[in-house]
């Protein structure tokens, strides 16, 4: 990376602000669709203890840019994904369990630590031709007719035909822009950590449904798991205030000792649920990916997997767009990119939604219906091979290049 540019000799097609794992991935693949692509980032992304499950259609995109192996090295096998009613109401769901060889494949995905995810795609794209890396923070942004120019407080500029809003869910860009945004919150909080286990994980993840939330284990490496505990707000610092010791033995009882002794492994975090659904994908030469776009829990491991979906569809985008004569961020091609993106995002935040509070529902009706749904799908096989297939990725809302049944290949430029 650098901290100054040269004077480019014409603007860049695309600037990437923001170098989590949707900005490396966004830079990475416009890059190698034959744009000239900058990416701009601080130095030093925060440390993030927290896991990503990289599921189904995801697998298709890493393998096209040609980092699923050293991903998949990093990371668990997820063979079987398991729900268990710990509810202690009166009406609950039988325990449901998923298995990849139903719906034909080896495993959902794998299970990966969001720093090894973050180095893998930075180690590429420093491999990549035609994608320069900027370290910075964006501190100005001008929009004008044909170009975005942003200012970094070290005082670079970056011109480019089309910028890509990474930067998270308090986007500098897509202030700029004019994108306004839905928000709302949940009564809960998340704690996560990883943690040893006695007992070996056998590649299934394991969500335990409370009244107060769920309560997930998912495979990492060895004998160790990701957990995501969602709980009441005080409760959760409550748990985050135990001694590493204390945590780990109501860990194991809230597990059933399911995988027995639980030891806490590293730091915990503690976030308060909330979402957020831009109400734009893209306008005024900034379109938006990853969590400046959507926000919700992490239930159902929804989130990375829609932001590399929105990836795959904004290249599409201005591929077309491109090939066509347009211009690549012009209205009518971010207009098309949102059409691309907003039933996917939709959809997806109103069934995490929906799953969320009837959960937490009191209502009778509710919990009937909740188990209801679960217990037709423990028991019919096709609902049940159609609940897995669309869990890892929408039928017909799925960019190209993750699609499983065509060849992949580079997107010509």
């Amino acid at each position: 990376m650098t901290d100054a540019l040269p004077a480019p000799s014409a603007p860049f097609d695309v600037a990437v602000v923001g170098a989590g794992p949707s900005g490396l991935a966004a830079a990475l693949h416009l890059a190698r669709s034959g744009f000239r692509t900058v990416s701009i980032a601080p130095k030093s992304p925060p440390e993030d203890q927290r896991t990503t499950a990289l599921l189904g259609s995801s697998v298709g995109l890493l393998q096209h840019l040609g980092v699923w192996d050293a991903l998949a090295a990093r990371g668990a096998a997820l063979r079987t994904m398991r729900l268990v009613d710990v509810t202690g109401r009166l009406v609950r769901a039988p325990e449901v369990a998923f298995h990849a060889r139903e719906i034909e494949r080896d495993s959902f995905g794998v299970n990966v630590m969001n720093r090894d995810i973050t180095d893998v795609l930075s180690t590429a794209a420093a491999e990549t031709p035609g994608l320069t890396r900027l370290e910075g923070t964006v501190e100005t942004v001008t929009i004008g007719e044909r170009l975005v120019r942003l200012e970094t407080g070290a005082g670079a500029v970056v011109e480019a035909r089309v910028a890509v809003a990474a930067d998270g869910r308090r986007s500098r860009l897509r202030e700029a822009a004019g994108i306004g945004i839905d928000t709302w919150t949940y009564p809960q909080s998340a704690l996560v950590l990883n943690a040893a286990t006695e007992a070996a994980h056998d590649e299934i993840s394991t969500e335990f449904h409370g009244p107060n939330g769920p309560y997930v284990l998912v495979p990492l490496p060895g004998r160790m798991v990701s957990i995501v505990l969602i709980e009441k707000p005080e409760a959760a610092e409550a748990l985050n205030a135990l001694s590493d010791e204390d945590l780990g033995r109501e860990l194991e009882r809230r597990a059933h000792s399911l995988l027995g002794r639980m030891t806490v492994v590293g730091p915990r975090q503690v976030y308060p649920l909330s979402g957020l659904t831009a109400k734009a994908f893209g306008r005024n030469r900034v379109a938006l990916v990853g969590e400046t776009a959507h926000v919700f829990p992490p239930v159902g491991a929804q989130g990375l997997n829609l932001s590399l979906r929105d990836v795959g569809h904004l290249a599409e985008a201005l591929v077309r767009a491109r090939r066509s004569g347009q211009d690549i961020g012009g209205a009518e091609t971010l207009a098309a990119y949102d059409r691309m993106r907003r039933p996917d995002v939709k959809s997806r935040t109103l069934g995490v939604d929906i799953a969320d509070r009837a959960l937490l529902s009191d209502l009778l009706p509710a919990q009937i219906a909740r188990s209801l749904g679960l217990a037709l799908a423990d028991r019919i096989a096709p609902l049940r091979r159609l609940i897995m297939r669309e869990g890892l990725a929408p039928s017909f809302l799925t960019p190209r290049v993750m699609r499983p049944e065509r060849p992949r290949r580079a997107v010509e430029p």
